[in-house]
């Protein structure tokens, strides 16, 4: 005992052997498929918003770097440049995930003033006045998305229509089953529909997760519980709301608006998710229900961001040492499965699915 070593860290906590420059370098390589279909979409409407905020979110990060950075030097200037060089490219691969996550949610034709507020936002408020990576409480890109839906309300009227924190003018914004008159299950699949950059293509959205949890640079436990009490819920809303179409709502839900990029690469984000194992379970869980709770019974058509954000707020209570435990217990799995059964036979009865 006498022997042992403390080492003192912030999150994200890495449980393998690896490092958070090859977990974000592994996350930057899966939004490729995503970032190269998008770019194939929109073309320079694309690749302007993606440089737009690179440069945002990794020149704020760079300027915080060097401000609170200490080097040794004689002068101002030896200083300054034993700064510059020890930032590095292990400094830009955290924000660049954070600026590339935060561009694949806008739409193609938003306003570059407000691209550029928003990523403002995410980096300086949503991650650098809490002190960096690994500090802040909240995801950067949702915050920054919200931010912008929030105060900038106009700028996505018009051709856009309105759009929430998470999602561009998507399929979920025109009633169902009419929408698919006009957008096929497949078109959906594919990214032939209108949206934000970077969450109409499923499956480049698949690929993209797949790369990240075959490398175990992802948890897929928060991703898979959200996706689980999401679909039972789904589900449920089809049997009672379209008996004769059930199967063809539960994919609608899947395929359109934020979700699967929400799951994919928003909440496995290891710096704003629980620490132990049950916990992000418990995360999903609550992200999943209020995804599927802001789309149902919202005034939004989407709510990926804003249940991202919320479920943030509740990750120190999910950790609070005096009921947070790394180890999967039996009293875990009945409280989870009772939490789930409940909240699908609530939803149930709210939708009408049983009357006296």
């Amino acid at each position: 005992m006498n022997n042992m070593t403390f080492v003192t860290k912030t999150s994200p906590y890495i449980r393998k052997e690896t490092s958070t420059k090859r977990m974000m370098f592994d996350v930057l390589i899966a939004l490729t498929p995503v970032v190269f279909f998008s770019i194939y979409k929109y073309g320079l409407d694309a690749l302007s918003r993606i440089l737009l905020s690179l440069i945002v979110f990794v020149g704020v990060e760079a300027i915080y770097f060097l401000c609170v950075t200490k080097v040794e030097g004689f002068n101002l200037q030896e200083k300054l440049a034993n700064k510059l060089r020890k930032y590095s490219i292990n400094n830009f691969s955290a924000p660049a995930v954070s600026a590339i996550i935060f561009a694949m949610l806008l739409p193609d034709k938003l306003d570059l003033y407000v691209v550029f507020m928003g990523a403002l936002f995410g980096a300086l408020v949503g991650k650098m006045l809490f002190g960096g990576l690994g500090f802040n409480l909240f995801n950067p890109a949702a915050l920054g998305r919200v931010f912008i839906a929030l105060a900038f309300t106009t700028f996505f009227a018009g051709s856009y229509g309105f759009i929430d924190a998470a999602a561009g003018a998507t399929a979920l914004s025109t009633t169902f089953p009419g929408v698919l008159n006009s957008y096929s299950l497949v078109d959906l699949f594919v990214g032939n529909i209108p949206g934000a950059m970077g969450e109409i293509n499923s499956l480049a959205i698949l690929i993209g997760g797949a790369y990240l949890f075959i490398r175990k640079s992802a948890d897929i436990r928060p991703a898979l519980s959200a996706l689980l009490i999401f679909t039972a819920l789904t589900l449920v809303a089809g049997f009672v709301l379209y008996p004769n179409l059930v199967l063809e709502y539960v994919l609608f839900q899947l395929l359109s608006g934020g979700l699967l990029f929400g799951l994919v690469f928003m909440i496995t984000d290891p710096a704003t998710s629980p620490v132990t194992r049950p916990g992000r379970l418990i995360f999903g869980l609550v992200i999943g229900t209020l995804i599927f709770s802001i789309r149902m019974f919202g005034n939004l058509p989407e709510g990926v961001a804003f249940a991202l954000l919320i479920g943030n707020l509740l990750v120190p209570v999910l950790d609070y040492p005096v009921w947070a435990n790394n180890v999967f217990k039996p009293k875990f799995f009945i409280g989870y499965t009772v939490s789930f059964v409940l909240i699908v036979a609530i939803t149930y009865l709210i939708l009408g699915g049983y009357t006296i």
